[in-house]
């Protein structure tokens, strides 16, 4: 039915405002199906799960294949984490389209004083807090949404620090409003996400070309995945796979989840068009210059 992301700095209201979010959900009538994803549920703890990077990419992947298997046409998933990444929403956004659902943001936009005294609070309280050091370097890293990106789209904005969150506040009702609304022929106010041609089952090609892309677009996977961690492509920008082969351009960090699911989706996608024109390539040159060329479709547009 639908994807809520919750997003905003530390100890900003988010859980205030996924809480309240879920409680006004559930006095619409009928009463959708509603599950709050976190952390907490998930047992993983704050401090722990943003030790280090290695730490935090672990928990964006059990929260993102939490929500994955979570998501569905009768149900709402509201995800209550940081979500402080843009690459990382965006890779939310392809689950909720990849599903056909609704999709929106909800950013609590509190300043970065209130957030570090509400961590200071909480702390004293004994309550669950973050660490100065974890939490100050969260702040640093965190990446404001922005309603032009179709990741970040529809944004809701709350302030916490400001106006109390409540069932009743005029943000909460609008969320609401665009995540029961019902769809018709005249509705221009709720977009459902609509899944590609690529996600959809593919059918069945020749073996030798379907071995040849599974073979040659892992090697390019593998190359991208090797360059990164050397830090090939931090300044540039750009990986080349070889003389007779396009370079790849990326634009962000990529991860290895995200790059698995682009290479799924062009195996998928390539099955489907041979249907109607040429056949997938047999080559395995030919079948890394496409992927290429797809990736960098994607990854520029992202």
């Amino acid at each position: 039915m639908a994807l809520v992301v919750i997003c905003g700095q530390p100890c900003s209201g988010k859980s205030t405002a996924a809480a309240c979010l879920a409680d006004a959900l559930q006095a619409v009538d009928p009463k959708p199906t509603v599950r709050i994803i976190d952390e907490s549920s998930l047992h993983l703890g704050r401090n722990q799960s943003y030790a280090d990077m290695p730490m935090e990419k672990n928990l964006r992947g059990v929260l993102r294949s939490e929500v994955d298997r979570s998501l569905s046409k009768s149900s709402i998933i509201i995800v209550d984490s940081l979500n402080n990444i843009k690459g990382y929403r965006y890779e939310l956004w392809c689950l909720a389209r990849a599903s056909g659902i609704r999709y929106c943001v909800v950013f609590c936009d509190t300043d970065e004083d209130s957030c570090r005294e509400w961590n200071r609070k909480r702390g004293e309280m004994g309550e669950s807090s973050y660490d100065t050091k974890i939490f100050e370097d969260l702040v640093r890293r965190f990446e404001k949404p922005d309603r032009r990106n179709r990741w970040d789209s529809p944004l809701f904005e709350l302030f916490p620090s400001k106006d109390e969150i409540r069932e009743s506040s005029p943000v909460i009702a609008d969320a609401v409003s665009y995540l029961t609304k019902k769809v018709d022929s005249k509705s221009r106010d709720v977009r459902v996400l609509q899944p590609t041609i690529a996600t959809q089952t593919a059918h069945t090609t020749d073996a030798n070309s379907l071995y040849e892309m599974d073979r040659a677009t892992q090697e390019v996977i593998n190359m991208i995945v090797e360059a990164q961690s050397q830090g090939l492509a931090g300044a540039v920008n750009r990986i080349s796979l070889g003389q007779h082969l396009p370079t790849i351009n990326i634009q962000r960090p990529i991860g290895l989840p995200e790059l698995r699911s682009l290479r799924r989706t062009f195996i998928k996608l390539t099955g489907q068009s041979s249907l109607s024109g040429p056949p997938p390539p047999l080559d395995a040159d030919s079948a890394k210059r496409m992927f290429v060329d797809y990736l960098n479709r994607e990854i520029g547009t992202s």
